[in-house]
């Protein structure tokens, strides 16, 4: 049994059909789980309750946690560490593999240019603490012995499946295909990378069904020589139709912003991912696997395409 703990998002949903390849014993894990495949079987969980958490591992070979909590840092603060604690306990109890599905929070601001599985991590916001946190408590249980693990690390992403969480899709895509004026947070003069959301699901089956990656930190497959601000928004007005129209969201807005909204709060102290090229290398999954990522191009005809679909 191989088990998806938080499935109803993008991740989760593809992961769902790419694990189909390795295994015909899949199991669903949300608060309200919607099949994917039919012989999926669904439970329905809440995941911050620690004996959900183990009933939801009972039985299971490999884990894999793509579950997203609430984007607020206290909520993170408090939910996190717990959830991940009962995560590893329950894999422990039934032998379990865990893939653990993460972001780039932790990582030193001063190395973003070029982000490797062995970039400083110095996490410069609330929720980069968070997840430094929890990414030490897993490895150091791989170290102890006790537990096999991996952590599989994407940029931002994108794709074509119809979420509010990518930034992207909500800031441009979205605002664009109805014929709006996009925001680009900080400036358009950086180049910015994104993961293509099959790449990360594709990449993610494939790591949590190897022999030779465990206990290891692993950056999923994302396209090299990542667009400008201005070139992504130039890009997705074009796939769809309309004009390039967008304004930049200095950082100084958003903080003043977030004085008065608590959503906008949460991004603000993610700016600095803005101010600065933001370039994500995946090369070492690449080789070992012999994976080509989407290239951008093809990535955002597939996701703009699904999301003039979605919004007729």
């Amino acid at each position: 049994m191989q088990t998806i703990l938080g499935s109803g998002g993008a991740i989760g949903i593809e992961l769902a059909k790419e694990l189909t390849k390795f295994t015909d014993r899949i199991r669903l894990v949300s608060r309200n789980p919607q099949n994917v495949n039919p012989s999926n079987e669904l439970m329905s969980a809440d995941l911050t309750i620690s004996s959900e958490v183990h009933k939801a591992v009972q039985g299971s070979s490999v884990v894999y946690v793509t579950v997203g909590f609430p984007y607020q840092a206290k909520v993170w603060e408090r939910v996190w560490p717990r959830f991940i604690t009962d995560v590893i306990a329950a894999c422990k109890e039934n032998q379990a593999k865990l893939v653990f599905f993460d972001n780039i929070y932790m990582y030193d601001k001063d190395h973003l240019s070029g982000m490797t599985e062995e970039t400083p991590v110095n996490p410069p916001s609330r929720k980069g603490r968070v997840r430094a946190r929890i990414a030490r408590q897993i490895l150091e249980e791989t170290e102890s012995g006790e537990l096999t693990a991996l952590i599989a690390r994407s940029a931002d992403f994108y794709g074509p499946h119809i979420s509010n969480t990518s930034v992207l899709a909500e800031t441009a895509i979205k605002p664009l295909i109805k014929g709006g004026k996009a925001n680009w947070m900080g400036s358009d003069r950086f180049r910015h990378s994104f993961t293509y959301t099959p790449d990360a699901a594709k990449a993610t089956a494939m790591l949590g069904n190897a022999e030779d990656v465990w206990n290891q930190v692993w950056h999923l497959p994302t396209a090299t020589d990542p667009w400008t601000g201005r070139d992504w928004i130039e890009a997705i007005a074009a796939e769809a139709g309309t004009k390039p129209r967008y304004r930049t969201v200095p950082a100084g807005l958003m903080k003043a912003a977030g004085l008065l909204v608590p959503a906008v709060r949460e991004l603000a102290e993610m700016m600095y991912q803005y101010d600065r090229d933001y370039l994500f290398d995946s090369s070492r999954f690449e080789r070992r696997f012999e994976y080509a990522p989407m290239p951008y191009e093809s990535g955002l005809r597939e996701t703009v395409a699904a999301y003039k679909r979605a919004l007729k």
